[in-house]
């Protein structure tokens, strides 16, 4: 088998975005993938999606826009000339983990430059696309797996679920070629691997959720913490947080909690991590700085853990995923000898579940969760099966620009265009702009950071590449000929900076639509005359 050039994956990716049709993509990428040895098509899956390293790695390229300008424009002005090969894709990504690992940013420059200097000026723009996350080829992660299905005769949802407990595209992508369809059918959860945590979707009234569920549900207290994955085996403890970065280092107390009351020899947890001072929750912020700073021992005199748990995926050898809730509880229960469990009542009386709702307000909770008593564990999907309830409505966005500030903002960029995701075409659709929400403190740490993610600039906009997400509570819903989405946020505000989501997990824009149409439930619709 011939060993594919990256110029083969670029003419690739233009003959997808050539297409609109979603069956002649999968068919183009299938067709591509077939040809290339596994490792190849884990490299190209992971590339047509924007990423360059496995989603549950901690390398990161740890290069700006600014960064890679500089390399494009100093080639345009030395006019290199390109060797007579293109590099192979695997070559491309071998260099790529060289940037990654290099220490300086000279070095990382002077990497970047050679490898530039090997390409031609079409495959240098798509990897500066790729490396920015900003594809654009309408090949989302969907249409990649649906393709993995196909050039490797499995079912969509063989591959899919593989997907769950993987976590990566790319890894996907080469146990289906390498293996077939048994291989993609092998795969299950694995300890120490973390998989992408089950999620839930926003329920606007107790009463629904208790319907929703079949006459009853398990109502849980819904803390403003750090969704954390522990996995056990022996005495090695790993705490993993809900983008699959290993924090083990950052909380040792929750390390600590486990070793004393989990009775089993191996197992996979699921919870939240909040801070309690003065018997009162931190707000997530704060536990954030800690997850991201390495003087924890300081920082742990101010802000001890505790760990609420809520879950249990696996259990002495048994992969629990298929299990229904209430089973995985009672598993849970008896695993933990009933401590460190979530505050949680089984009920179908809504004046129960609301005196419930009221005193994990007041205890300085977020809301509740609300769960189907009889629903299976399904990693990285949201959907009805699991339902959050809060006094207030917000969505995740992720900013796409930001406007420099004015009065005592000034020096800052401090009024931010928030965007959703289009699932259908994988772009971040702008759904309004706001300044409120942010300490002066988040104010100057967003600048800085929105710098490094700066790809253009109108007037006083910076426009960035979607990356930094933020939790943004709403008044409303409107319509909007404004936006190219058709939607805005009326009366945004930040309510916090999530730096634990990525941007493919931020709300979409379907969801979006669905919301806006909720809120007529309540409230009369005006039709335009």
């Amino acid at each position: 088998m011939c060993v594919a050039s990256f110029s083969e994956l670029v003419r690739l990716c233009k003959l997808v975005e050539a297409t609109s049709s979603r069956s002649e993509k999968v068919a183009l990428i299938a067709e591509f993938l077939r040809r290339l040895q596994p490792a190849e098509a884990a490299a190209a899956a992971r590339l047509m999606v924007g990423e360059v390293f496995p989603e549950y790695s901690d390398m990161a390229l740890n290069v700006g826009w600014a960064l890679l300008s500089r390399v494009v424009k100093g080639l345009r002005a030395r006019q290199a000339r390109l060797l007579e090969a293109s590099p192979s894709i695997l070559e491309v990504c071998s260099t790529l983990e060289k940037v990654a690992a290099a220490s300086s940013r000279r070095r990382k420059e002077a990497l970047l430059t050679g490898l530039f200097s090997a390409m031609g000026r079409e495959e240098v723009e798509y990897l500066v696309r790729m490396l920015s996350r900003e594809v654009r080829i309408g090949a989302a992660k969907g249409v990649v797996l649906e393709a993995v299905a196909s050039a490797a005769g499995c079912s969509l949802e063989e591959v899919r679920r593989a997907y769950m407990f993987l976590s990566d595209v790319g890894d996907v992508a080469e146990r289906a070629l390498r293996g077939g369809r048994e291989a993609v059918r092998s795969v299950t959860l694995e300890i120490f691997r973390p998989v992408k945590p089950m999620l839930a979707e926003m329920c606007y009234d107790i009463r629904e959720a208790i319907r929703e569920h079949g006459g009853a549900t398990a109502f849980e207290w819904k803390y403003d913490g750090v969704r954390v994955q522990v996995h056990v085996k022996g005495d090695k403890v790993r705490v993993f947080t809900r983008r699959l970065s290993d924090v083990t280092a950052a909380m040792p107390d929750v390390v600590e909690a486990v070793r004393e009351v989990l009775r089993a020899e191996s197992a996979v947890l699921d919870g939240e991590a909040i801070g309690v001072v003065g018997g009162k929750p931190v707000p997530f912020q704060h536990l954030m700085r800690r997850v991201r700073r390495l003087e924890v021992r300081r920082l742990l005199r101010k802000v001890p853990l505790q760990l609420k748990l809520f879950d249990i995926l696996y259990l002495d050898g048994r992969v629990l995923v298929d299990e229904p809730y209430s089973r995985r509880w009672e598993l849970l229960e008896h695993a933990t000898g009933g401590e460190l469990l979530a505050e949680r009542i089984v009920t179908g009386d809504p004046r129960e579940a609301h005196e419930f709702l009221r005193r994990a307000l007041e205890a300085g909770h977020e809301g509740l969760m609300a769960k189907n008593m009889a629903s299976s564990y399904e990693p990285g999907s949201r959907g009805r099966k699991w339902l959050k309830i809060k006094p207030y409505d917000t969505v995740d966005c992720v900013i796409v620009g930001a406007e420099w500030g004015h009065g005592r903002r000034e020096g800052w960029l401090s009024d931010y265009y928030l965007a959703v995701r289009d699932e259908a075409t994988g772009e971040y659709l702008v759904v309004g702009k706001t300044f409120k929400g942010l300490t002066d403190e988040e104010f100057e740490e967003m600048t800085r950071r929105l710098l490094e993610l700066k790809v253009g600039e109108e007037g006083r906009v910076v426009w960035v590449r979607p990356a930094i997400v933020v939790e943004v509570a709403y008044n409303e819903i409107q319509e909007s000929p404004r936006y190219k989405s058709g939607m805005a946020l009326r009366f945004a505000r930040i309510v916090r900076i999530r730096w634990d989501k990525g941007p493919e997990e931020v709300t979409t824009l379907q969801e979006l639509r669905r919301r806006f149409e909720e809120q007529f439930k309540s409230k009369a619709r005006l039709h335009p005359s």
